[in-house]
């Protein structure tokens, strides 16, 4: 199996919902690491997995809508408490929903929110 996994990092506020989680239900911003990993069984005929320029743009353009916002205010967190966890899939399934790889199996994404702290949301194909 490859992998091939593209990072970026970028600031956003959020609050969390739903529970007593002191400072945390409060307005604060992380400054967030997202690594995108993309996996498959087979290379192409040029010896590539997929191309790493296409992830890279669709993963900065992603970045570029979550930067600098409050998470809490976007629709895709209507609803929903926007822990990493969640963060994790709604990132993965937009991801996934741009790149066209015919090679891969799987899509996963890890994003932290400090240096120790980390959720991941895979899907499969």
């Amino acid at each position: 199996m490859y992998t091939v996994a593209v990072e970026r990092d970028f600031i956003a506020r959020h609050m969390l919902i739903g529970g007593d989680w002191g400072p945390e239900n409060e307005p604060h911003a992380h400054h967030y690491l997202v690594e995108a990993r993309l996996s498959g069984k087979k290379l192409d005929r040029h010896g590539f997995l997929l191309d790493i320029c296409e992830v890279e743009t669709h993963l900065d353009k992603l970045v570029d809508y979550f930067r600098d916002t409050t998470l809490n205010d976007l629709p895709e967190f209507t609803g929903l408490n926007p822990s990493i966890e969640n963060f994790a899939r709604i990132l993965c399934r937009a991801l996934g929903k741009e790149i066209d790889a015919e090679e891969l199996t799987g899509l996963g994404i890890r994003i932290w929110e400090n240096d120790t702290a980390w959720a991941e949301y895979r899907e499969t194909f």
